[in-house]
């Protein structure tokens, strides 16, 4: 396996069978170009197998945390630490941007997304709810 950043349009859109849609070229050109953003994706043989997408957020009174956006594995490379390995490698990278902490949401019954991120060493923080209010439609 190989964890690299992707750095092209055409990465992301050789990957989008990971994504839950199409990779659109101005969103990838714009995820890209915008500080702060990153997507890791790991090939097995050349093979897009996972990726994971962080974000940046820096406040004024915390410094900088990574968010980890997102994470997906084909269903065919599941169960083999791939999404372990993205998330090590997310974090990571995180720490040698100098972010303080790095955190997900996580819907409390995705066990295998619990166990992942457990084997990677994060810590439950508690039970929260999200709220979400839906701006645009997407298309």
């Amino acid at each position: 396996m190989d964890i690299r950043p992707a750095t092209t349009a055409a990465e992301l859109r050789a990957a989008e069978g990971l994504f839950d849609g199409p990779a659109r070229e101005e969103w990838s050109e714009d995820f890209l170009r915008s500080p702060g953003h990153l997507m890791l994706i790991a090939y097995v043989d050349g093979v897009p197998a996972g990726m994971v997408s962080g974000v940046e957020m820096t406040h004024p009174d915390k410094g900088t945390e990574m968010c980890l956006y997102e994470l997906s594995v084909d269903e065919g490379y599941r169960r083999s630490g791939i999404g372990r390995a993205l998330t090590e490698a997310l974090a990571a990278e995180a720490r040698r941007r100098g972010c303080y902490g790095m955190w997900v949401g996580v819907d409390t019954d995705n066990e295998p997304a619990l166990a992942t991120y457990a084997a990677a060493g994060s810590e439950d923080e508690g039970t929260f709810t999200m709220r979400g209010w839906p701006l645009a439609q997407q298309g």
